[in-house]
């Protein structure tokens, strides 16, 4: 549960946990339970799995007869009945796993209940149309049950509920609320990420903002179709009473913003109550999340009349133009998060000089530029900041460091080059997220040991730190030193027991020495040193614990075989590319590390064959064993296991493992001639790769190679391959490059090579490919390198075919026949003479000049740059068109 929600319902968890103090009694009288009562409760649990045994206490046993004295069970002091029972998670076993199963109807037995708190645990089906029977329940909470279906009508029946809450239970269906005029003591509301159908979305506000008890309203991520016509909010005007609107991710946009807020649409009548009148057009508000929606232009002047706010999200929207200095009067403010728009400008001193209440700021991933001078002192204390992406610079911002009580501090690419200041790692004893990364900070970092709260995440990526690695906190969860210029061995590892140690990334400096053993102490589960200098050998102890996920070791001096204790790992990228690693690639890489989606040990020293166990990676994406001394055959009914390799579909590209983004950080590959770094940081598609280039692998081609519809990159080239071919790999729609050049490949090119419709590099030189080349623009597009080498081929845009040639023009035996034609020796002589004399005087004229004038010959060799430039610009650009042209063709 975010902070938003933890919030909003902190006052109702409070509710129930005095009523659980108090109706126990303080006296140490023994509650005597109901047995009927008893009977429903274990019933109740019977149809649960409760693997961890959280409801041990739960019993038929003499001595676990009193329900009363059971683990999230409150009853009445006064009648032994039960009124309460509360088993969140998240709340009362936060360390084991949810409970699961049905809700079965025994529960419904109890109709005294007054407080029923499911939520954050894993029910199947529906919720119960029976639900409706505890008509004296006050507090319902079954959100984060995984609840689907239709929302009961017979929730109408729970005529005293004060707050109700079914949010985040993805599969249920709103498709009436008819029932909701019903519950007029209502207080909260909270229906987020339920699925509301077409036919209830324009009146669906209507029927919420009636309740003229409703203070907060949580429908953030609710589905809504398409709007097709204005939400219609001309209701009674009590609705104005709410204090806490939630509707982000809704695909709200700026004109049903402005019909619902804009105060002009809502009609003051009847008699209202004084506390009514005060807080008309939602002048009360103090909540107002508005995040992930389509909100554009300025907005600011309908929430600017809204004095009350405590808390205004509008991030992840459009919202353009200036930030107004009206904000700053908003002087109730506790969380203002503007992050992720298209905000522009400065901001001041006055933006900012009366938001005394501030806690949480967030103007990041903006245009905005801090004029703020150096004496000033902010009227707040905060406890999260943000300001990545917003100029700073060029010195470090002084005022940051009086936020003393600050825990959450970003000021990434703020455009600051300078020292950090020296006071500055003692300014904030209660940080425990600080990211410093894509600045220009320079000098040495001191020894952090002691620095830094709890358990920290630092970010110092992308600067010029420089200098040996200092310690650090060694409850360091997550540490970013890459891209700096840091030397010499990480012995910091070795002085203290980061046992908490999740992530760690030094990639991208000058470190040395030999990977630390130490390391098997640690909890990590992404490890990155590549791109350094580090030697020896790859530590057998580095998967002790088995909670390594990604391995990037790139680019080092690394020596010895893959250590056996990887294969302990629960790796999904292991990157060991470009170093002196020897021996034959592991069977245990296939049989163990199944779920590897990214397996690179390009530039080594393996040999041998490649296992046949390889072909037991069926979610591998990219699988790179290039330039290495492999040897015999490409394994037959291999790749046709690879599942992203044989089915043509993007979404089975994107990285995710059980719904959470690995992070890859630069994941190397060589990619279309180039080599490419992929940044973890940024969201992308991997693309479905093969190289095997630069080996000694021989034997025909497998048949399912030419099948695999879903890989975009094949590289085969510098081996030893024989055979041709297949006519199958039309197959492959994806393709987009394809490499074979440098083997012993014969036959003829097929044609249907030249119906891959994406394919933009194709390399078939210096082979033994014999006939024509197919005609058709694809095919016959590519330059003459791609087929070079390749004696028995010809055809556009190679020479032309033997018996191909065109008739011959013009006649034989005599420059010219006609009148004045050059029939006398003599002329001829003299006309060749001419010719070899002009071409003399024409070129050293030319070329004299330029080899004595230098400002010449630089203005000559430019001229002919540019015209070069230009002519291969033109002529790509033209053969695009025609590309596209044959290909919209095909298609119609």
């Amino acid at each position: 549960m975010d902070n938003k929600k933890r919030n909003a319902k902190s006052w109702s968890i409070f509710l129930v946990l005095v009523s659980m103090y108090i109706l126990k009694g303080g006296n140490g009288e023994v509650i005597r339970c109901i047995e009927k009562e008893r009977k429903a409760l274990l019933k109740f649990k019977q149809e649960l799995d409760d693997s961890f045994n959280v409801l041990s206490s739960w019993g038929s046993e003499e001595s676990q007869k009193e329900c009363c004295k059971w683990r999230g069970v409150v009853c009445c002091n006064m009648t032994g009945h039960v009124i309460s029972l509360h088993l969140n998670s998240e709340t009362l076993y936060p360390y084991f796993s949810p409970l699961t199963g049905n809700l079965c109807n025994s529960l419904f037995e109890l109709h005294h209940l007054i407080s029923l708190d499911l939520s954050s645990n894993e029910f199947t089906g529906k919720i119960p149309e029976s639900i409706g029977s505890l008509d004296k329940l006050q507090h319902l909470n079954l959100s984060s049950t995984s609840f689907s279906g239709n929302v009961p009508s017979q929730l109408g029946y729970l005529t005293n509920l004060r707050t109700l809450d079914l949010g985040h239970n993805n599969g249920l269906v709103i498709q009436n609320l008819d029932w909701l005029s019903k519950l007029s003591s209502l207080f909260l509301l909270d229906l987020s990420g339920s699925n509301v159908t077409e036919n209830i979305e324009i009146i669906m506000f209507q029927k919420i903002l009636v309740i003229s008890s409703l203070k907060e309203l949580y429908l953030g991520g609710c589905n809504f179709p398409n709007h097709t016509s204005p939400i219609d909010v001309s209701v009674n005007p009590t609705s104005a009473s709410l204090r806490a609107i939630d509707l982000s991710g809704i695909g709200l946009t700026s004109s049903t913003f402005q019909v619902l807020f804009n105060t002009g649409r809502i009609p003051v009548t009847g008699n209202l109550h004084s506390s009514q009148t005060s807080c008309m057009n939602f002048s009360c508000l103090s909540k107002l999340y508005l995040s992930d929606n389509h909100l554009k232009g300025d907005i600011f002047e309908f929430v600017g009349a809204m004095m009350s706010l405590e808390v205004l999200d509008l991030s992840h929207n459009n919202i353009t133009g200036l930030l107004p200095e009206s904000v700053g009067r908003l002087s109730k403010l506790e969380l203002f998060d503007v992050s992720f728009n298209l905000l522009e400008g400065s901001i001041s001193e006055s933006h900012l000089s009366e938001l005394h209440h501030l806690k949480k700021l967030d103007l990041s991933y903006n245009s905005l530029v801090l004029n703020l001078t150096t004496e000033w002192i902010p009227p707040f204390q905060l406890d999260f900041l943000d300001l990545a992406y917003c100029s700073m610079g060029p010195r470090f911002p002084i005022w940051v460091q009086t936020q003393s009580e600050v825990s959450y501090l970003d000021l990434s690419s703020a455009n600051i080059s300078d020292e950090l200041p020296e006071r500055f790692w003692d300014s904030f004893p209660r940080l425990t997220f600080l990211n410093l990364s894509h600045n220009q900070i320079s000098g040495r970092l001191p020894d952090l040991s002691s620095k830094l709260f709890g358990y920290p995440t630092l970010d110092l990526s992308f600067n010029i730190f420089s200098g040996l690695v200092p310690s650090f906190n060694p409850n360091t969860s997550n540490l970013y030193l890459s891209n700096n210029r840091f030397f010499g061995p990480i012995s910091f590892l070795s002085k203290s027991n980061y046992d908490v140690l999740g992530l760690l990334d030094l990639s991208n400096n000058q470190l040395s020495g030999q990977i630390p053993s130490s390391l098997e102490n640690t909890m990590l589960t992404f490890l990155d040193l590549s791109n350094n200098y580090f030697s020896g050998k790859i530590p057998n102890s580095l998967c002790s614990e088995s909670t390594l996920v990604t391995l990037h070791l790139r680019n080092n001096n690394l020596s010895g075989e893959l250590p056996d204790n990887l294969k302990n790992c629960l790796l999904f990228v292991l990157d060991v590319g470009g170093n002196n690693l020897t021996g034959n690639i592991p069977a245990w890489i296939g049989t163990q590390l199944q779920a590897l989606r990214i397996l690179s040990i390009r530039g080594n020293s393996f040999f041998g064959s490649i296992p046949r166990e390889i072909c037991n990676l069926r979610q591998i994406q990219i699988l790179d064993l290039s330039q290495n001394n492999l040897s015999g055959r490409i394994p037959l009914h291999c790749f046709k296991n690879f599942d992203n390799f044989i089915q043509n579909n993007m979404n089975r590209r994107s990285f995710m493992v059980e719904g959470i983004n690995i992070y890859l950080d630069d994941v190397f590959v060589q990619w279309k001639g180039q080599h490419l770094e992929y940044e973890g940081s940024k969201p992308f598609y991997l693309p479905t790769l093969i190289d095997l280039s630069c080996n000694k692998i021989e034997g025909n081609i497998p048949i399912e190679i030419f099948q695999m519809e879903g890989l975009v990159y094949l590289n085969l080239s510098r081996n030893h391959l024989r055979g041709g071919i297949n006519p199958t790999i039309q197959q492959m729609e994806a393709l987009e490059c394809l490499d074979l050049s440098g083997n012993q490949l014969s036959g003829e090119i097929p044609a249907s090579l030249g119906a891959l419709p994406f394919l933009e590099i194709l390399d078939l030189s210096n082979n033994n490919f014999s006939g024509e080349i197919p005609s058709g623009i694809q095919l016959q597009g590519f330059n003459a390198s791609t087929y070079a080498g390749n004696i028995g081929l010809c055809g556009s845009p190679l020479p032309t075919c033997p018996g191909n040639e065109p008739p011959p023009s013009g006649h034989h035996g005599k420059l010219d026949d006609g009148d004045g034609g050059f029939t006398n020796q003599s002329l001829i002589q003299e006309f060749y003479i001419t010719i070899v004399l002009g071409f003399i005087v024409g070129f050293w004229g030319v070329i004299g000049t330029l080899l004595v004038k230098k400002s010449w010959r630089f203005a000559y060799f430019n001229f002919f740059d540019r015209i070069h430039d230009y002519v291969c610009l033109k002529a790509a650009l033209y053969w695009r068109r025609l590309r596209l042209q044959h290909l919209h063709n095909i298609q119609t």
